[in-house]
């Protein structure tokens, strides 16, 4: 696990400026740190050192013949069997690491390498002779993977910040980002909250020759479900593939540990992979917000080490600019200051650890899935639940019509993903400044056109697989794990795992009758709620009946003490705020919160998170000292 940087069209100081930028991203890689500079690119990579820990792994790679320069961020699973392919193609290597197989595969395949590989990455690959720049980002969008274009010069590299150290870099503020943020609760444009920095796509490759450069897309989910199969045979088949993929996650010259909550996902991946630690984090005494007690009991069970930490408000907040600083982006999810701790915590005893994230996702898991025609009145008439939901949505707001206003719309309508704060007219409401940020159905509506005939729970995944998951989800992941030199990887998101689950009838995704057993009735996730339950022992099987809690936080209760709503109220009232909201408006979300008239606490929270960020960036840097 690594980071890199690089621009093209050099400056007089180039050197200096490469250091500069790799200066900047050295928590992705302290372990060695390499240069490659001609007249025309300028390549940066600071390594975090797992499979072949020796400097021969050092990047930048050079291909035998010198011509193909590589910096590599991410882990190649099935190297061994590339390796071995490219071998009897003639090809010799040099080292033991899974970078070496990007650059032969890239000599001998071109593009067509990234269809081979398993694994999660982003590369960038400079081909003296032909002057060309080639990139490419994971499947899913594990890796980051950003781009500017600023005059002549091309920057890219792991992380936005680095890009500011660059003296062609023009530091802009995209109000639009903004805007659609505000909903989303997340950076959900290609275009980030930089004005004209842009997020390579998930399986997306560009190049780079004269100026011009050129995206592509490598690959796409494609759900195709199977009807044929029993549930059994299903749930055999993720048994068997996802154990494969743990192995596969597990290859590493170094300790492997994993993260672990009260969820399905974290247990059915850290019991299957048998790591020696555990690492969990919570709040406070209340079971709703602390988990570390099941974690601990869980552990014990499967007889495994469990390190935990309890976060404490303070150090809850006191963390938050160093948060939103490493995210590159605002991020609203309160979860990723509780990601942020447990990667320290796992930083401590281990290189790499295995989490659950991408479950959801692709077998099914959230709560939310299971609300198409999910009761009687969602087999009324289309156009009579239309009717009715617009009649609804012209009466005063009261407690209920949201449920016919909500079911009269289909879903490319009502759902935009797991998050939606604030409705486009809160949001214009809230500010003063005017953007020309689409409307969130425009955002959404490539997705839905890709799935156009298939039921509302497949495309809710789809979409969700496509903004969510990357916007928010692995977003968190990557740059939380990285700012403690951790590398995280999540098993679940594996080009195999997503082979079988896309081929899961929707039934054994999310049921439509209620199946029940000794623990639960499952609805959600429950063909591989079952295969965890097969797999792994009794105390696994029991975290299928648990509701997910996911390091939940308490920032509810927080807002409603003094001494925060008064943190808040300061931010909320000052000059940064004053800039884009109408502050008095944002008064009276905080004080109806506090007056217990409404829980508005995650658009709070939103909008904090961005004026978080928006001073770390754009202003003086310091917010708050907690006492």
């Amino acid at each position: 696990m690594c980071g890199f940087v690089g621009f093209t069209n050099q400056i007089a100081d180039d050197g200096q400026v490469l250091g500069a930028m790799m200066d900047t991203i050295r928590h992705r890689g302290p372990d060695a740190a390499g240069q490659y500079i001609d007249a025309e690119i300028a390549l940066g990579h600071r390594r975090l050192s797992i499979i072949d820990v020796s400097e021969q792994g050092n990047q930048p790679l050079y291909s035998a013949d010198g011509n193909l320069v590589l910096v590599f961020n991410g882990e190649i699973y099935n190297y061994r069997e590339i390796r071995a392919e490219l071998q009897e193609q003639g090809c010799t290597f040099r080292t033991n690491t899974d970078s070496e197989v990007l650059l032969h595969g890239y000599a001998v395949w071109g593009e067509q390498l990234l269809s081979r590989l398993r694994g999660m990455f982003a590369f960038v690959i400079w081909d003296k002779r032909s002057r060309t720049l080639f990139g490419a980002r994971d499947f899913f969008g594990i890796k980051p993977l950003y781009y500017a274009r600023m005059g002549d010069t091309l920057l890219f590299g792991s992380e936005i910040k680095a890009f500011l150290k660059h003296p062609a870099f023009r530091k802009e503020l995209n109000h639009a980002a903004l805007e659609e943020y505000l909903t989303f609760q997340y950076s959900v444009m290609e275009e980030t909250f930089f004005k004209n920095v842009f997020r390579l796509q998930p399986a997306h490759y560009f190049r780079y020759q004269d100026g011009k450069l050129e995206m592509h897309r490598y690959w796409d989910i494609q759900f195709q479900p199977d009807d044929k199969p029993s549930l059994d045979n299903w749930v055999q088949e993720i048994s068997t593939v996802f154990r494969d993929s743990v192995q596969a996650h597990k290859i590493a010259d170094v300790e492997v540990g994993s993260f672990l909550s009260s969820g399905v996902d974290s247990s059915y991946a850290a019991a299957a992979a048998q790591v020696d630690k555990t690492f969990t984090v919570g709040f406070g005494e209340d079971e709703r917000y602390n988990e570390i007690g099941w974690a601990k009991q869980f552990s014990k069970a499967i007889g495994k080490q469990n390190y935990s930490k309890v976060i404490t408000a303070e150090e809850y907040w006191d963390a938050l600019p160093a948060i939103q600083y490493h995210m590159d982006e605002p991020l609203a999810d309160p979860a990723a200051v509780a990601l942020y701790f447990v990667c320290g915590l796992a930083s401590q005893q281990v290189k790499v650890v295995l989490s659950g994230e991408g479950a959801d996702e692709i077998f099914g898991g959230y709560n939310v899935y299971s609300e198409p025609d999910s009761t009687a009145y969602d087999r009324l008439p289309r156009g009579l639940r239309r009717t009715i939901g617009a009649l609804a949505g012209k009466l005063p707001a009261k407690r209920g019509l949201n449920f016919f206003v909500r079911k009269g719309k289909d879903i490319e309508e009502r759902f935009i993903g797991n998050a939606y704060m604030f409705t486009p007219e809160e949001r214009k409401a809230l500010l003063h400044i005017t953007t020309d940020a689409p409307e969130p159905q425009e955002l959404t509506a490539k997705y839905y056109s890709r799935v156009q005939g298939m039921d509302d729970v497949t495309k809710m995944q789809y979409l969700d697989l496509h903004l969510w998951m990357t916007g928010d989800i692995l977003l968190k992941a990557d740059k939380m794990s990285m700012a403690h030199s951790l590398e995280l990887r999540v098993p679940f998101l594996d080009k195999e795992v997503m082979q079988v689950a896309q081929r899961i009838p929707t039934k054994y995704r999310v049921t439509r009758k209620a199946r029940t057993d000794e623990h639960t009735p499952y609805v959600t996730k429950y063909a591989m709620r079952l295969a965890a339950k097969q797999d792994t022992p009794e105390e696994t099987a029991k975290t299928a009946a648990k509701k997910k809690l996911g390091f939940p936080v308490p920032i509810r209760v927080w807002l409603r003490e003094e001494k925060y709503y008064n943190i808040v109220k300061a931010i909320f009232t000052g000059e940064a705020a004053e800039q884009f909201f109408h502050t008095q408006k944002l008064m009276a979300l905080l004080d109806a919160h506090r007056d217990g008239k409404a829980d508005n606490s995650r658009k709070i929270w939103t909008v904090l998170m961005f004026l978080v960020w928006y001073e770390v960036y754009f202003g003086k840097g310091v917010l708050w000292n907690v006492k």
